[in-house]
């Protein structure tokens, strides 16, 4: 599986992860063919939680984010947040990853990130593939 994001959308990301004292989080839309997911626009979400060590989206923010990608025609393809720590899912990730069946791209505070996917009850690494548009 490979998650093709594009340089712009990765650093909006990672920046803001370097700049918050809190787990950021959002979604990934896209497309999804097969084993490559293409990713067209970040959303960026509010962690309710407020905390640095877990995030929560509100459910009326998912409800307004996917009536956003459907009228673009797109697809959710992916969950993002920050840890900072390694960027690897926690326990709380892989709980979410069984309600989420979706890439979960984690990047931490120092520029690092991961994608990982729940498939047959293990976390599987995602090639990330990175491009300039």
């Amino acid at each position: 599986m490979r998650l093709i994001i594009k340089y712009e959308h990765l650093f909006m990301i990672l920046e803001r992860a370097k700049e918050s004292k809190i787990e950021i989080c959002g979604f990934l839309l896209g497309k999804q063919q097969n084993d490559v997911i293409v990713v067209k626009e970040v959303i960026f979400t509010k962690n309710k939680l407020n905390s640095p060590t877990a995030f929560e989206i509100n459910p009326l923010e998912i409800v307004e984010v996917l009536d956003y990608a459907d009228e673009k025609n797109l697809e959710p393809v992916g969950i993002f947040h920050s840890h900072l720590c390694k960027p690897i899912p926690s326990e709380r990730d892989i709980r979410g990853m069984k309600l989420w069946r979706n890439v979960w791209l984690i990047v931490d505070n120092k520029g690092n990130y991961g994608a990982f996917i729940l498939k047959d009850g293990k976390i599987k690494e995602v090639e990330v593939e990175v491009i300039r548009s």
